[in-house]
């Protein structure tokens, strides 16, 4: 499933992470009936865990502790990634998001415009970050220390996820040892 990449970087009030956000448009196949459970059940069988059922909240908040995805399984909205200059990508039922540690993202529309299973990989507890002065340097701390998932929230270990940000992960590391 082809997946649009996203760089999101430090803007001097957000993180942001040198791996991409990825933005999967109609890839869940959401049921009539208990569309939030199945993508729960989706994302749990794949390594996907800790997650919440509800709406994306309409101020700028990122997490330094972990990555996140978002499964939409009703409505549509307009998300902003990277704080208040950064780009806008419209959301709706089906779509799937995938947000590296330290990507902030805000709803621009209503909290609960659109319905939203939120996880986690390995089931990883999640923080509250705002952009507020103070947060870094401990914040870029905590960021550089997530591991890439092993688990692919679609199609479990292995997969397409964990390959791609293999890849960024190898290249900023590349380009570490260059500029070192």
């Amino acid at each position: 499933m082809a997946a649009q990449e996203i760089l999101i970087r430090d803007d001097g009030i957000f993180p942001g992470n040198f791996l991409p956000v990825l933005l999967y448009k109609g890839a869940l196949d959401v049921p009539l009936l208990f569309p939030a459970t199945h993508v729960t059940q989706l994302f749990k069988k794949n390594g996907w865990s800790n997650s919440w059922d509800a709406g994306i909240f309409t101020y700028h908040h990122y997490h330094s502790i972990t990555h996140e995805v978002l499964g939409i399984y009703s409505g549509q909205t307009t998300v902003q990634l990277g704080g208040y200059s950064g780009p806008k990508l419209l959301l709706e039922k089906g779509d799937v998001l995938v947000i590296p540690a330290g990507v902030a993202h805000k709803n621009l529309n209503e909290e609960d415009a659109v319905g939203v299973v939120g996880a986690y990989p390995d089931g990883r507890d999640y923080d509250m970050n705002y952009g507020k002065p103070g947060e870094r340097p401990k914040a870029d701390e905590r960021i550089a220390a997530v591991p890439i998932p092993d688990s692919d929230r679609l199609s479990g270990k292995g997969g397409e996820l964990s390959k791609r940000w293999a890849k960024y992960l190898k290249a900023g590391r590349d380009q570490a040892d260059v500029a070192g």
